[in-house]
């Protein structure tokens, strides 16, 4: 049963991943502002998040968790668990250009887990990945 749920959930992500539209353009439910006020991905104004606060926020959440911890509400399921954001280790070893290679090509583009779903539509979309790379840059910044 469990195998079946992991399946689910990595084709699920691949599907959503995989999307060409837009995500909706709302934060409400389960690590919305009214239920984790503390998250660090937070749209100056919550009636116009970026199209990165959304896709981090309804996407990328679900493994890394809001907090960027790799906690989110999949990685009980995932083996290998998803990166920690907040590793100031992993945050010096890595370059904003090798962050944006694994967001558009998957976790097996740099020899990782293909856990992690490649995001070709993003590829021509470097506005959407930079700021996607200050959101995970963010997590590693002292408090």
């Amino acid at each position: 049963m469990r195998g079946w749920f992991v399946a689910l959930v990595a084709v699920s992500f691949l599907f959503a991943c995989g999307k060409n539209e837009k995500p909706p353009r709302k934060l409400d439910g389960p690590g919305s502002q009214e239920t984790a006020p503390n998250r660090p991905v937070r749209p100056a104004d919550p009636n116009n998040p970026s199209e990165a606060q959304l896709l981090f926020a309804n996407v990328c959440a679900q493994c890394h968790g809001y907090e960027g911890k790799g906690d989110g509400q999949a990685a009980a399921t995932l083996n290998p668990k998803p990166r920690n954001y907040t590793d100031p280790q992993w945050q010096a070893s890595v370059t904003d250009d090798e962050i944006k290679k694994i967001i558009v090509g998957g976790g097996q583009a740099v020899g990782k887990s293909g856990m992690m779903p490649p995001n070709p539509n993003l590829k021509d979309r470097d506005d959407v990945l930079t700021e996607l790379v200050g959101i995970i840059r963010a997590f590693g910044k002292p408090k």
